[in-house]
């Protein structure tokens, strides 16, 4: 596919791009994404264990590969159980990219330059890295309470989702000259992680309904303007994750609300005190409604507390 096409022929590179992502990055098509080089591993007996064997895996691209294998492996009904296992405070890591506070980050301004495409592509690959690891740290670290099957049916799901969208974007990288790792990337991705890993209400009002949320309401943008500089190829990535990001707001929320109904409490008030505690940060507006509340993530919930 070429990198800039006639502004009139999005429509069918996106589809075509769209195809192309589903065909090659899809748990389906595992035989093509192990060699000799990087063979097939060998799974445990539990998800719980397969989770930390995932967040274990340093290298990122085996890391996602894996994370196919084993969705592919639990929804075949391969495993015994969920089962128990305990993972790290934080994932294995390679030692690149180096890690530095969010302003020493390579700037994205994005537009015909290839720096500035590949810069962004660079932190969008490091975020979905970060996306698959609290996909596989969520379903370990919280097995002690007891959750219907669909949770963990949402959550490999996800972690497919997210291991897709690394893979798609480290191509996309390698495509135009660069690779993942080739520049620094932020350092406090896990910090949600950190401080809500006693907490799985918290861990659920903060990863999808603060973290993930936030993802639509900038990736549209960040859309745009990739096709504005013709880069119908990279924009046409973002369209697939953007549309899949919004069913995993869902289904954060749809979790959030059983565990809350569980304990009597009304969602909207305890989603904004958990916020209020526990992200060191502000929900930042403007909100794209419309993303938000395909979602069924309705303004009731971040309104009160935008910009605080």
């Amino acid at each position: 596919m070429s990198d800039a096409q006639p502004a009139n022929s999005f429509d069918s590179q996106t589809d075509k791009a769209r195809r192309w992502a589903r065909d090659n990055f899809t748990a389906d098509e595992l035989s093509a994404l192990f060699t000799e080089e990087t063979p097939r591993p060998e799974l445990p007996d539990t998800l719980a264990e397969a989770a930390v064997q995932a967040l274990n895996t340093a290298n990122s691209k085996e890391k996602a590969r894996l994370s196919l294998l084993i969705a592919k492996h639990w929804q075949e009904n391969g495993f015994a159980e969920v089962g128990t296992a305990m993972p790290a405070d934080e994932p294995a890591r390679e030692a690149e990219p180096e890690l530095v506070p969010p302003a020493k980050v390579p700037r994205r301004k994005i537009n015909r330059s290839v720096a500035g495409r590949t810069a962004l592509l660079h932190a969008l690959c490091h975020i979905e890295l970060h996306a698959i690891n609290l996909c596989w740290d969520i379903i370990a670290r919280f097995t002690a309470i007891p959750m219907p099957k669909g949770f963990y049916d949402d959550w490999v799901g996800i972690a497919e989702d997210e291991a897709r969208h690394h893979l798609m974007l480290c191509e996309r990288l390698e495509e135009l000259g660069s690779r993942y790792g080739a520049m620094a990337a932020h350092d406090g991705l896990w910090q949600a992680a950190d401080v809500t890993k006693a907490d799985l209400k918290a861990r659920l009002a903060i990863v999808p309904m603060v973290l993930e949320a936030r993802g639509l309401d900038v990736t549209p943008g960040m859309i745009e303007k990739l096709q504005a500089a013709e880069d119908f190829n990279s924009s046409a990535r973002l369209d697939i994750i953007y549309d899949e990001e919004i069913t995993h707001v869902a289904r954060g929320k749809r979790w959030f609300e059983l565990l809350c109904e569980r304990e009597g409490t009304e969602p909207i008030e305890t989603w904004q005190k958990l916020v209020m505690k526990y992200f060191r940060g502000s929900v930042k507006s403007p909100f794209n409604i419309e993303g938000r509340d395909l979602a069924n993530f309705p303004i009731d919930f971040y309104g009160p507390i935008a910009d605080l």
